[in-house]
């Protein structure tokens, strides 16, 4: 089974170098992994770099800053790197007037699909970024931590009866979205004390109900290395994934963790 990790960060402003996470994907046999340009930093040459020194196994998820008028015109100069597989953005971004959905039409114009990082499930399910999604049907736009429904930044989300959440989630009606998954140690409470293996007593069902709404076709697993370090870890991230029970069969696992990443990106 080929595995895919959709979401890891690497830098030299921020987070560690992109060796760190090779690493990791040598030692848990991941075969690529998108690397997210991390929140607020518009620097995209070390990414792009790092895809290159590298090939075959990392694709570039790049940020421009939306605000700069010019900001079209960037990411159309950025994805001639057949290296970029995508731009990430805020579901609450808009380019400045006249036209506030430029840099998502720019996107769709390029055929260059969205990582879209919502910081709360209320912001994915807002109805001006689903009147976007609706209005650029050929566009992929691929959810990050289960729709912002991660205890982080947002812990009503994870709360009962999911309101936010459920909301976010009948995006999945809109055939051109994606939902990202990451480890459970994204919003679980960590035990005290610690078992001799791996397990959280007590999990919300926001796996499984992303799983009800998209299905494995339209799910992909990201480790979310290296913040996942001081979480459970990277191998934990994974392995509770793949044998995570709302994951049926073998096929399954295919699409969530390998097949889903390959349709959604533009890997080269």
């Amino acid at each position: 089974m080929m595995i895919i990790d959709t979401h890891s960060h690497a830098g030299v402003n921020w987070f560690e170098p992109v060796e760190t996470i090779l690493h990791q994907m040598n030692v848990n046999g991941v075969q690529k992994t998108a690397l997210i340009q991390h929140a607020g930093n518009y620097h995209n040459d070390y990414l792009l770099e790092c895809v290159k020194r590298f090939p075959g196994r990392f694709g570039a998820v790049l940020w421009v800053d939306v605000a700069d008028p010019n900001a079209p015109a960037t990411l159309e100069q950025l994805a001639r790197h057949e290296e970029v597989i995508a731009v990430r953005l805020h579901p609450y971004e808009r380019s400045p007037e006249p036209d506030p959905l430029a840099i998502w039409r720019k996107a769709a114009e390029l055929r260059l699909p969205v990582s879209c990082y919502a910081r709360s499930a209320a912001q994915a399910a807002d109805p001006g970024f689903r009147a976007i999604v609706e209005q650029f049907p050929d566009l992929p736009v691929i959810l990050e931590h289960l729709a912002g429904a991660y205890r982080p930044q947002s812990p009503e989300s994870v709360t009962p009866p999911y309101d936010d959440y459920k909301e976010a989630l009948t995006l999945s009606r809109l055939p051109n979205t994606f939902i990202k998954f990451g480890g459970l140690g994204e919003f679980c409470v960590r035990p005290r004390p610690l078992a001799p293996h791996f397990m959280f007593e007590d999990v919300p069902p926001l796996v499984d109900m992303a799983h009800e709404a998209f299905g494995p076709e339209r799910m992909m697993w990201g480790s979310d290395f290296p913040p996942v370090g001081g979480r459970e870890g990277y191998r934990n991230s994974l392995e509770a994934l793949k044998e995570y029970p709302c994951f049926r069969n073998q096929g399954e696992r295919e699409w969530a963790f390998g097949k889903a990443a390959q349709a959604a990106f533009r890997w080269p």
